[in-house]
């Protein structure tokens, strides 16, 4: 479902950072470790068309990411691929809901109320839809930015060190959040973090 070949990728054309291979089947569930500047969160942007190769190759399904380009990366994007960084960006301006039918938007898809709905009733803030995102506690929004990603249904999360800044209890509860999820969506998940207290939770791991 997901496969990197020969990747590259140089900052100011200076170091160049080389990556492993990757083949991730559907549904798997995968964690990559590495200390603070082994490279991946720079992994995760070019997976997630953030970032554009060097050189080599990127394909999610039967997409080769790295050939596309302007909206149809960005649609592309939206529509399979789920990214949930460290840290929640909301536009503050707008309640949960309309950050959540905004995401829809730029995924090209059609304003769905119900799958919004939906999913924050199953993450416990179907109380939350019309607040705004900077009256919710930090696992508030962390859960709202978990539910920005589900909208759009991803074929593919990406989680990016997500439980750097939580306790031992609620790292394993984002975590087994985030399998949970991904099991009922069918979707494959890649968690990247240096957190060692995860090493046990995932069998499937890549380390850089």
């Amino acid at each position: 479902m997901l496969q990197t070949v020969d990747l590259k990728y140089s900052y100011d054309n200076r170091q160049t950072l080389r990556f492993p291979d990757l083949a991730l089947e559907k549904g798997e569930h995968w964690l990559m470790l590495g200390q603070s500047g082994s490279g991946k969160t720079t992994l995760l942007h070019l997976i997630g068309g953030l970032l554009s190769p060097e050189s080599g190759q990127i394909r999610i399904g039967d997409t080769a990411l790295e050939k596309l380009k302007g909206r149809a990366l960005d649609h592309f994007r939206g529509r399979h691929i789920g990214i949930i960084f460290q840290k929640a960006h909301f536009i503050r301006s707008l309640n949960v809901e309309e950050n959540l039918l905004l995401a829809q938007k730029l995924a090209g898809a059609k304003p769905d109320r119900n799958r919004i709905a939906e999913v924050l009733e199953r993450l416990g803030l179907g109380d939350k839809l019309r607040s705004k995102t900077d009256r919710l506690s930090m696992g508030e929004q962390q859960r709202v930015a978990i539910a920005r990603v589900l909208v759009n249904q991803p074929i593919l999360i990406l989680a990016d060190e997500p439980t750097s800044a939580l306790d031992d209890h609620n790292a394993l509860e984002v975590a087994n959040l985030l399998e949970e999820l991904a099991n009922n969506a069918g979707a494959t998940l890649l968690l990247v973090t240096h957190d060692t207290r995860l090493k046990s939770r995932f069998p499937k791991q890549i380390q850089l």
